[in-house]
């Protein structure tokens, strides 16, 4: 492992300086780019985390001084958080980055299991405290039949007086009546981690939620700021035409990230890296990136391109996988994925190729959805899952 350490820190000098900004009240300095554990690239046959090219990946990005590392109890199907522990540990990186992970309120049934895996966790961080803890995926529904009842924000109390865990927040995905008042109702919360990018900026927390979060002094950690890549991937031709018309040296994926660097309520931004040129893309735009730093003109330009696409009528999937795994083994976000690469302009029998290869991997087509509504239940963007399949069975099967 001391060859990746080597190259990682050979790597930084090729890179522009980290950024740096203030994580509301608790005074840290955080890098403007968080490293999300969500999205770690796999092995070929993808069902495996690739752990080696995640620890290249992680540890270059901490060389250029990179200190946020996001993980969660459910990412990758319970890998994320051991991968994590392993490479911090093998590269003695610990001391070097602030580890934020997460309780699985969805599966959380009381305050004795709230305790059972928070203990769990820190064994797979292979950590004896937790920097920023954070109760995953609220909405006003597992707060009021979860939060409350079960006790969980004095267990979170006592897991910080006895030193598990640091600094205390919340990730959330419902609207911004059920954000301020998860907000207004505890003094100690330290931070948020909210959906935001340009195209989202009326949905769930939104624009009006970021702001209120920064008045109370919170620090605000961006997730999903490519839309689970829906900003990044197959971008329509005439959208990157918006973007290059007005600075042809900057990518459409830099814009995105500028878009939120330029607001000084986010204190960090998360990217879900899957390659070693994300990587050093990403640390680059951070190190350009400054609150202020986009001019009316360039605002213009992000509010044409959003308004074109919003003229797509896609499915909001992120690909966050949550709703999965399907009882009838439908592989929903790659369904999803295919059928806005279609409406996006891309090739529909490539697509549909595509579509049938990944139904007859995991089981089954769109065709077989029996309406359970099991991932309803789960997804954070509240899609109709079960009515958006239909369409997707009208375009290929």
């Amino acid at each position: 492992m001391a060859q990746i350490v080597t190259i990682c820190i050979t790597s930084l000098r090729s890179y522009i300086e980290m950024k740096y900004r203030r994580f509301g009240h608790t005074g840290i300095d955080m890098s403007a780019l968080g490293f999300g554990m969500m999205r770690l690239p796999l092995v070929a046959t993808g069902d495996k985390v690739d752990e080696a090219a995640s620890e290249r990946m992680l540890c270059d990005a901490i060389a250029q001084g990179l200190n946020y590392v996001d993980s969660a109890y459910l990412y990758h199907n319970g890998e994320s958080e051991i991968i994590t522990g392993n490479i911090l540990r093998r590269n003695n990186l610990r001391n070097k980055v602030y580890l934020a992970t997460k309780a699985p309120v969805v599966i959380i049934n009381s305050g004795d299991d709230f305790d059972r895996i928070l203990n769990d966790q820190l064994k797979k961080l292979q950590t004896d405290h937790i920097d920023f803890y954070l109760l995953h995926c609220l909405t006003g529904k597992f707060w009021k039949e979860k939060v409350l009842p079960f006790g969980l924000l004095d267990r979170m109390r006592s897991a910080q007086k006895a030193g598990k865990v640091t600094h205390l927040g919340f990730s959330f995905h419902d609207n911004f009546a059920a954000f301020k008042e998860i907000i207004d109702a505890v003094p100690f919360w330290d931070f948020c981690q909210i959906q935001m990018n340009y195209y989202d900026t009326d949905a769930q927390a939104g624009l009006q939620g970021l702001r209120y979060a920064g008045q109370k002094g919170l620090g605000v950690v961006i997730m999903e700021p490519l839309r689970g890549g829906f900003l990044a991937n197959n971008v329509p031709t005439e959208i990157l035409d918006i973007f290059h018309d007005a600075n042809p040296e900057k990518s459409h994926i830099e814009w995105a990230l500028d878009f939120l660097w330029d607001m000084p309520e986010v204190s960090v931004v998360l990217s879900g890296m899957g390659s070693d040129q994300m990587v050093r893309d990403n640390v680059t735009y951070a190190g350009r990136s400054s609150v202020g730093m986009l001019t009316e003109a360039d605002k213009a330009v992000i509010d044409k391109v959003k308004k074109r696409y919003r003229e797509f009528p896609t499915v909001p999937c992120t690909g966050c996988g949550y709703c999965m795994p399907c009882p009838t083994g439908i592989p929903i976000p790659h369904s999803f994925a295919y059928y806005n690469d279609v409406l996006l302009g891309m090739d529909k029998k490539d697509r549909q190729g595509m579509y049938g290869l990944w139904a007859s991997m995991m089981g089954a087509p769109a065709s077989k959805c029996v309406a359970c509504r099991k991932c309803e239940a789960k997804c954070p963007q509240h899609i109709k899952i079960s009515e958006e399949l239909k369409k997707v069975v009208e375009m290929f099967e």
